[in-house]
């Protein structure tokens, strides 16, 4: 049997935003942090967007539970288990984060910065996701220092655990 093990590596990092997104979605903590409703509005509706985009590629939380025996759904929880432990590693404990920045910069870095499943149709919106105007948007046009501060500190969280992660092998 020949695994992708690109694809494998893919399909996990899709689960872990989606469990990051679900997380927080429907959280608007950010109103600490003074930004204006449309940013807000526009960090929500990239979530939703990313959110539906992933479940069209990917199954149900119970399907990778119920066959986590199987070799491949293994293999995706192995690497799902490293991205999280990454990540937690690399967070201080009770440090405040963005995870949308998070999620969004790791698909970032995944898809177009090391092409990864650049001829995979499965794939095809997150190669063609225009992450740049999306970067100018909500990292940029932020106006207060802190939150622009610990957005960039996600930008480098990402790079750090998929650099990181594009390393692992099963």
């Amino acid at each position: 049997m020949v695994i992708n093990i690109s694809k494998i590596k893919t399909e996990a990092l899709l689960l872990f935003c989606r469990d990051l997104i679900l997380s927080y979605k429907d959280n608007n903590e950010l109103k600490g942090y003074g930004l204006d409703k449309e940013v807000l509005i526009e960090f929500n509706n990239l979530g939703l967007t990313i959110l539906n985009e992933i479940n069209k590629i990917t199954f149900s939380h119970d399907y990778y539970l119920k066959n986590s025996r199987n070799f491949r759904v293994k293999a995706i929880l192995n690497c799902y288990d490293f991205i999280n432990k990454e990540i937690s590693k690399n967070l201080k404990k009770n440090e405040e984060f963005n995870p949308s920045m998070l999620y969004f910069s790791m698909l970032t870095l995944w898809f177009k910065e090391l092409n990864k499943e650049s001829n995979s149709k499965e794939f095809i919106y997150f190669l063609l996701y225009p992450y740049g105007t999306v970067y100018d948007k909500l990292l940029i046009g932020i106006k207060n220092v802190e939150y622009k501060n610990m957005s960039i500190k996600m930008i480098e969280l990402a790079e750090k655990v998929i650099y990181k992660y594009d390393k692992v092998v099963l």
